[in-house]
């Protein structure tokens, strides 16, 4: 799968590939046929608010799979370069931050379910722990609803990026 830069180029596209490129953004199948199906977009602007509006239809269920997709803060998986590009911050960190992180995404797991989601671009990794560390102690109903936040704003930076080109 290739990106797509531009939206011409999005609206252009086949489905297939057009549905992948919007996977690449969210791993939730749900999301990414709505917003194919919206095409073409007038505007940029037309194709974030589509992609907007089209999480409001996931059930738990899809978010927890768009949730899956993801690496553990501070161990981005091998072959994935948005996902290291996206926790650069986490590459220096000292063995103790390291560790702290490891614990942090394990208990976190345990306590909701799904991996740990941050929008971590721009963060260093004490910021990276701290928002895990302040978030650990949330109801799971607080924490699945800034989760979903969290995979909204990842999605969005991904969408400007493989579609729009930004």
């Amino acid at each position: 799968m290739r990106d797509l830069r531009g939206l011409t180029a999005f609206n252009d596209a086949g489905y297939e590939q057009a549905r992948d490129c919007l996977l690449a953004c969210c791993a939730a199948p749900r999301w990414a046929e709505h917003v194919v199906a919206g095409r073409p977009y007038a505007s940029p602007d037309a194709l974030i608010a589509a992609a907007e509006r089209a999480f409001d239809a996931l059930t738990r269920e899809q978010w927890l799979e768009a949730f899956a997709a993801h690496a553990r803060i501070g161990e981005p998986r091998k072959g994935d370069r948005r996902g290291a590009a996206e926790q650069a911050g986490a590459r220096d960190a000292d063995v103790a931050t390291r560790a702290a992180l490891e614990r942090g995404n394990q208990a976190y797991e345990a306590r909701f379910g799904h991996v740990f989601l941050v929008c971590a671009n721009g963060l260093s990794a004490s910021e990276m722990l701290g928002a895990l560390e302040q978030r650990i102690a949330h109801t799971p109903e607080r924490e699945f609803a800034i989760a979903t936040d969290e995979q909204r704003r990842i999605a969005g930076l991904r969408l400007r990026e493989v579609v729009l080109g930004a």
